[in-house]
């Protein structure tokens, strides 16, 4: 385990873990995580754009989406919603396409802290040699704290922007 300036970051054989504490109420970042267009604001990386192709945020319903990469480069995703419990946990089974032999389980789970919330997003891959390659070929660790990095920044200007109607 290593800390980091934006949370924890735990590596297993096959999962990885990274955590921040967000300033802003769960149900908040629930939304923000569960709507297309928040998505479309924070998700991904610093620099990476995400357009989205098709959204049904439902068990068993599917978002097809691009992130786009600063140097040009398009990764396709496509998460399948396998587990929804508002305003607590979200899990998908993310891959390039579907039916993608490689995709893995992502969950998502927000654990209210007063006014904060701490978000946990937990990575399981198929094989040990599966993480590896996502954390050294797409660094996947440090895109887990831009993007949670992105997402606190999102959820306070949503704050600033409630509080000033």
């Amino acid at each position: 385990m290593s800390d980091s300036a934006d949370g924890v970051t735990r590596v297993s054989d096959r999962t990885i873990v990274v955590s921040r504490t967000i300033d802003g109420p769960r149900r908040l970042v629930f939304e923000a995580c569960s709507q297309v267009r928040h998505l479309a604001r924070w998700y991904g990386p610093n620099g990476f754009t995400t357009t989205t192709r098709s959204f049904d945020f439902r068990v068993g319903g599917v978002w097809e989406f691009v992130m786009h990469a600063p140097d040009g480069t398009d990764y396709p995703n496509h998460v399948e919603y396998r587990e929804i419990v508002a305003p607590e946990r979200i899990v998908m089974l993310h891959g390039e396409r579907a039916g993608d032999p490689k995709a893995f389980v992502s969950t998502i789970t927000l654990i209210e802290r007063g006014d904060t919330t701490e978000i946990i997003l937990r990575s399981v891959f198929k094989t040990k040699e599966q993480r590896d390659e996502v954390v050294e070929r797409y660094g996947a660790i440090e895109g887990g704290h831009q993007t949670l990095g992105r997402l606190a920044v999102y959820i306070a200007e949503l704050g600033v922007t409630a509080g000033s109607q």
